[in-house]
């Protein structure tokens, strides 16, 4: 390669592992795998070490990649993301490891150590935690920050977050410093994944590719009680020797334990490379049998002393490197290509595959996603296909093994019309997906559509596929009011309902008359508007008819309501069928606005001020934020340049007042507060007369 090719391939890949960085640490949505990313990563930086005169400062090779929300987070980032987060500087560079797929590597690595260190020395090997990195610090005792990697010098400060991850302790015990910091991985274990992407599914919102993606978007949610739920967890694993004086690696980490932090109890003090290999060994096998998903495994040099010898490169310690297993593969055949229609009307094409035995679980399907995907894969009916599960969990076919491909072998032709109602497909402006637009007609559709409306984070009835298919091919259930004319006896008639089910059922519908109206907003299944959104639309708005007739304009001014969204909730209002439904659930009892003492009108007394509230009031703060929000403002957890003031109540957290001090954002009270808003805010809980206003539904 000549000096002209070297420089422009070398701005090839400086171009294509920046976009490809944002999509992991900001996006967590990637679209190639760690192995081909690391490997245009090698290449660059063997170009360079060919031609230093293209080596500039902010190459890829010199910087870790950053999850810092500044450089915005881009379409394919999760609904409910914040984008404000603190920036704090970390008290030590927060670097990344050198990664190898090469035991050859690994050995290389031993080498230099004991050709550089000439003396003995011990490794201390661990497991290679497949998450997002994390630092936090702590102060007499107490949790006092956490912040993310960010670009290693500067990280988001995700504290709020970071208090809501059970295993983390807020108070150590026994004889700790008065102040250190300690680093290690927020992870997703598999039964946490696997309960949220069920969620995601059935809401027809994409899953998470991996543990690693989902562990990341989550520990960046606007709603910290949402972050509880997602049911992560954190390893520990580095005490920065500038941090806290151990002579050991290994001692720092027992120390740790002893104060009641979190610290994997998998690794080994190992002698030599021989060791080293054995402990890979064992885990390239273990690991599968694991709670969490661990991607390869971590050497470092135990001795502090020898570690500082060793140094640092511009990102990575010399003293560390990182081991990565290869994905575990396997070679099947596609039998069959299904089109499945989703309740929203999006049609998904699924694999069908020779069962195959992968990560312990036999695979026989694999979805495709798309037919962009579909034609990028160039698959077809009869290819031998390589699959991957994304983070061991969920099948992937990553590749076709054009060599065994058979010879009278045909694309595919995705279907231009809906296959289960013939109606001819839609793809809207840039959508990835082809949609069938029989939104009342096509049985998929409608079938979905109940499910959801019947779901648990909806209206909790007591019922499953089998009992929606039952009930649609009877005719006897059309629309989600329908549920609330079954009688039991006409139940009763049905093959298999004896008494007591049919009374199970029946009190599940009575009992779904009482769920609040921000959950049957949700369960109405308007399309893009998932739970958290409909609770922002339904305390926003207050009642079903004030929803109905607001214009995109309004809508647009709900926290986290975009152009599509809104568009989306204007049409399904605008079609007269929703609102005849929507009358007779209605008239059927179920609640269509807030609760009294929530339902207060709203006004734009706080329009474009972000508020962060801290300590206690005469209300909830759950309360306090939603009269934020339903007077026009935005509610955050952590003050930032962004921050209009801070609600202070008792007892606010004297992090918060002395961060807005340092910034000169004003700290007021209760009083002060409610002074700002319509008089009847704090006084009156009734809600806003409506008799002058359209009413659509009686």
């Amino acid at each position: 390669m000549d000096r002209e090719e070297a420089k422009k391939r070398i701005e090839e890949l400086r171009e294509v592992i920046r976009d490809n960085s944002r999509r992991y640490y900001v996006d967590n949505a990637p679209v190639i795998s760690d192995y081909e990313y690391d490997h245009l990563m090698y290449e660059l930086e063997d170009l360079e070490k060919a031609f230093p005169e293209f080596l500039v400062p902010d190459s890829p090779t010199q910087r870790v990649g950053s999850d810092l929300e500044t450089q915005g987070a881009g379409e394919n980032a999760e609904p409910g993301i914040r984008r404000e987060f603190a920036h704090y500087p970390h008290r030590f560079p927060m670097l990344s490891l050198g990664n190898t797929y090469s035991i050859e590597e690994v050995e290389a690595f031993a080498q230099r150590a004991d050709k550089t260190l000439d003396t003995s020395f011990t490794y201390c090997c661990e497991l290679k935690f497949d998450g997002t990195a994390i630092c936090l610090e702590y102060r007499d005792g107490k949790l006092f920050r956490a912040l993310t990697r960010g670009d290693g010098v500067v990280g988001d400060d995700v504290t709020d977050n970071v208090r809501r991850i059970s295993n983390i302790p807020q108070q150590l015990h026994g004889d700790y410093p008065p102040e250190f910091e300690i680093r290690g991985e927020i992870l997703m274990p598999y039964e946490a994944f696997d309960r949220l992407n069920r969620e995601r599914i059935e809401q027809e919102e994409a899953p998470f590719a991996n543990p690693r993606n989902a562990a990341s978007g989550s520990l960046k949610l606007l709603d910290p009680e949402e972050v509880a739920h997602r049911g992560l967890w954190c390893t520990l694993y580095h005490i920065p020797s500038e941090s806290l004086s151990f002579e050991t690696h290994d001692q720092a980490l027992r120390a740790a334990e002893s104060w009641g932090l979190p610290v994997s109890d998998k690794r080994r003090i190992c002698h030599g490379i021989e060791e080293i290999e054995a402990y890979i060994d064992e885990w390239d096998t273990g690991r599968k049998a694991l709670p969490f998903a661990t991607d390869g495994i971590v050497i470092k040099i135990n001795e502090m002393a020898f570690q500082r010898t060793l140094g640092f490169t511009a990102k990575s310690p010399r003293w560390a490197v990182a081991y990565k297993f290869k994905a575990e593969q396997a070679l099947t055949r596609v039998v069959s290509i299904d089109y499945q229609v989703g309740r929203t009307g999006a049609v998904t094409p699924v694999a069908n595959l020779e069962p195959v035995l992968l990560s312990g679980t036999m695979v026989k399907r694999a979805t495709l996603n798309n037919a962009d995907q579909m034609a990028l894969l160039d698959i077809r009916i009869g290819d031998s296909v390589y699959v991957e599960k994304g983070g061991e969990i969920i099948p992937k076919i990553t590749a076709v093994e054009l060599s065994r491909r058979p010879q009278d072998s045909e694309p595919p032709v995705f279907p231009d019309v809906c296959p289960d109602c013939g109606t001819p497909l839609v793809r809207e402006g840039d959508e990835a997906k082809w949609f069938c637009p029989n939104t009342d007609g096509c049985p998929m559709q409608i079938k979905g559509r109940l499910l959801h409306f019947m779901g648990r984070k909806a209206m909790n009835i007591l019922a499953g596929e089998a009992t929606v298919e039952q009930f649609y091919n009877l005719g006897l259930v059309r629309t989600p009011a329908d549920l609330y004319d079954l009688k039991k006896g006409g139940l009763l008639m049905l093959e298999g309902w004896k008494d007591r089910s049919a009374e199970r059922f029946l009190e599940s519908l009575r009992a779904s008359r009482s769920v609040p109206f921000e959950r049957v907003l949700f369960a109405l299944g308007i399309r893009y508007v998932g739970e958290s959104t409909a609770k922002e639309i339904a305390r926003h708005f207050g009642d079903i008819d004030a929803v109905a007739a607001a214009s995109k304009e309004e809508l647009l001014a709900v926290q986290d309501v975009g152009e599509v969204i809104a568009q989306s909730v204007v049409d399904f209002f605008k079609d007269e069928r929703h609102i005849r439904d929507v009358r007779r659930l209605k008239e059927a009892g179920l609640k269509f606005s807030l609760e009294e003492g929530q339902a207060v009108a709203g006004s734009d007394a706080l329009a474009g001020k972000t508020v962060v509230v801290s300590g206690n009031f005469s209300l909830s703060r759950d309360e306090i934020k939603a009269l934020v929000e339903r007077h026009g403002g935005r509610s955050s957890g952590s003050v930032s340049g962004k921050t209009s003031f801070l609600l202070a109540g008792s007892k606010p957290g004297p992090e918060k007042v002395r961060k807005c001090e340092e910034l000169g954002i004003p700290v007021i009270g209760e009083d002060e507060f409610f002074a700002m808003l319509p008089a009847m805010e704090h006084t009156e809980s009734a809600p806003a007369d409506k008799d002058d206003e359209l009413t659509l539904f009686g």
